[in-house]
């Protein structure tokens, strides 16, 4: 039983073994067919062929997808012919499958170069500088990164200067405002003033009109000579009750005086005949 076991245990690590050799064997033919796509592309694109090459390193990636030199010369073919969306994903998915320093370092390179033509300055530095850390020797990509920091600070100056002179413009447009409103408002008490003014010229009219109206035709205002008729009125006496007007005192005395006449005149006559009489008085 134990002999058996042995012989199936032999067996299955054979067989494994066997397994593993054809698939390393695999891998080993796909990355040599890889590389002579890669090989193939490397001609056509030296040839200026673009579209022959992207093809052959397309099939370079399709037979063997870590292949740092198919997607890495796919990304600077399509950098070259300035499509950078493609040759910027590329470039990225030759950093992920690099094993050495060396390809990391290009690969970090060219991505700086691509975000530089886009105006990515910022993002173009963190490249570089993820360049220099796997190669810091590489004085082309120091100068890169110097650059690449003097375009951050020139698109900050730029923003700041945007950033104020939209706030002048902002600004000015508050001050326009203002004196528009200033103007309308200064224009509404004008139009009030004025409709004040005419108001009180209608009301002054209206005035005089009452004042013509209320005097008489010899210019005098009738309520003046109204209330000096009455006062005319007032001012002559009037009669009080139990007491004689004095028309009545003067009837009154005319009338003693002619009575008083006659009595004069028949005394005067009784002295002529020599008689004495009585005088008395019938009042």
């Amino acid at each position: 039983m134990k002999q058996l076991l042995i012989f199936i245990f032999t067996i299955i690590s054979v067989t494994s073994f066997a397994q593993d050799k054809d698939k390393e064997k695999e891998q080993l033919n796909a990355l040599k067919k890889a590389n002579n796509y890669v090989y193939e592309g490397n001609e056509l694109a030296v040839n200026d062929d673009f579209v022959s090459a992207e093809m052959a390193y397309r099939k370079a990636i399709s037979k063997q997808p870590t292949t740092v030199a198919g997607a890495y010369n796919l990304g600077t073919s399509y950098y070259n012919e300035g499509s950078y969306n493609e040759a910027l994903y590329r470039l990225q998915q030759a950093t992920k499958s690099a094993t050495s320093k060396e390809e990391k370092h290009k690969a970090f390179h060219n991505i700086g170069n691509i975000l530089m033509k886009e105006n990515k300055c910022q993002e173009a530095v963190d490249a570089y500088k993820n360049a220099l850390r796997n190669n810091p020797q590489d004085d082309e990509t120091r100068y890169n990164l110097a650059l690449a920091k003097k375009c951050v600070e020139d698109q900050k100056d730029n923003q700041d200067q945007q950033d104020d002179s939209k706030d002048d413009q902002n600004k000015d447009q508050n001050q326009d405002q203002n004196q528009d409103e200033n103007k309308d408002n200064q224009d509404q008490q004008d139009k009030e003033e004025g409709d004040n003014k005419e108001d009180q010229k209608d009301k002054g009219d209206q005035d005089k009109k009452d004042g013509e109206d209320q005097k008489d035709d010899e210019g005098k205002p009738k309520d003046d000579k109204q209330d000096q008729g009455k006062g005319d009125e007032q001012q002559k006496p009037q009669p009080q009750p139990g007491q004689l007007s004095p028309q009545q005192v003067k009837n009154l005395l005319e009338a003693m005086n002619n009575q008083e006449q006659k009595v004069q005149e028949k005394m005067n006559a009784e002295k002529q005949k020599g008689e004495k009489i009585q005088t008395e008085k019938d009042w």
